[in-house]
């Protein structure tokens, strides 16, 4: 597999900008990590990095390869998995972290079904809306809506398809009416999400012709999802939330989705590790099932 290893060299060298942290990262001499790179240029024609006595940057055509190189990467590790998934006894302890809202609503019960099929395994589930430390907390896996501000973490998506909308519940729209635009939510009670010092209260949101940034206010701010959820339902506001999370209440008229065409940009979700190296059996289960489960859940 010197292909692999020379792919695996390729990205780690890139992400860390240093031919030297890479060979160390994966445990191998400099000379044998220089090697395999000048190979691979060789058989590309192309150089990949432009080096000078300080860092590696890459070139054009090597920021071209990279994406190709991390999901062959990807697809071969998973591939592999896989197989081995099927012939492991799924046990052990995995500690999760999660959103508020998602892990009370939803998460909580898929749990309950993978462990159902895995019956050796024991979960610790900590619900918070904050990000975690991984490298500090003693947590295995984060879910977490977004891209991860830290480019370090490893990203296992779980859908790709999740936007945030405008909702309210139908007492709420009888007693206050129904915005029709984005700009009339300026009338309106907002609920909003704050996060340690910041309140989430400008609402980002598009139309595929234009985008708008739309500063709400309202007599209701908290530091938990699920809450902001419950405060729409019993129709103290207009919340924007994501439809991951407020499926269910759409299908059966509990909370009504305002100004149709408008939506944030989208805001995947993704199980987040601290290394490649923890992606073992169990959780790379959990991220089919979880993926599988989201899928027929919005589809």
């Amino acid at each position: 597999m010197k292909s692999m290893q020379a792919l695996r060299i390729f990205v780690e060298t890139a992400r860390l900008g240093s031919l030297s942290a890479a060979a160390r990262l994966l445990e191998l001499s400099p000379a044998v990590s220089s090697a395999a790179v000048k190979r691979l240029e060789q058989e590309l024609g192309h150089e990949l990095f432009v080096r000078s006595t300080r860092q590696l940057r890459l070139t054009q055509q090597g920021e071209r390869f990279l994406i190709s190189a991390q999901q062959a990467l990807d697809l071969i590790e998973d591939g592999v998995a896989a197989v081995r998934d099927n012939a492991v006894d799924l046990s052990g302890q995995i500690s999760i972290s999660a959103p508020s809202d998602f892990g009370r609503n939803l998460l909580s019960p898929w749990l309950a079904e993978f462990m159902q099929l895995h019956p050796h395994l024991t979960i610790r589930l900590h619900l918070n809306d904050s990000l975690t430390d991984l490298y500090r907390q003693p947590v295995d896996l984060m879910l977490r809506y977004g891209q991860p501000n830290d480019s370090s973490l490893v990203a296992l998506p779980l859908t790709n398809d999740n936007v945030r909308i405008l909702c309210a519940s139908p007492a709420y729209i009888t007693a206050y009416g129904e915005p029709q635009s984005p700009h009339q939510l300026t009338q309106h009670n907002c609920l909003c999400f704050a996060l340690d010092s910041t309140t989430f209260n400008k609402w980002q949101l598009h139309d595929n012709q234009q985008a708008l940034s739309i500063k709400v206010s309202g007599d209701r701010i908290a530091n938990d999802g699920e809450l902001v959820h419950r405060w729409a339902l019993a129709g103290y506001g207009v919340a924007f939330k994501s439809i991951v999370d407020i499926y269910d209440d759409l299908q059966s008229g509990k909370l009504i989705r305002l100004c149709h065409s408008w939506q944030s940009r989208t805001v995947p979700l993704n199980l987040l590790c601290a290394s490649r190296s923890q992606l073992n059996p169990t959780i790379r289960a959990l991220q089919q099932f979880l993926s599988m489960k989201i899928k027929q859940r919005i589809d």
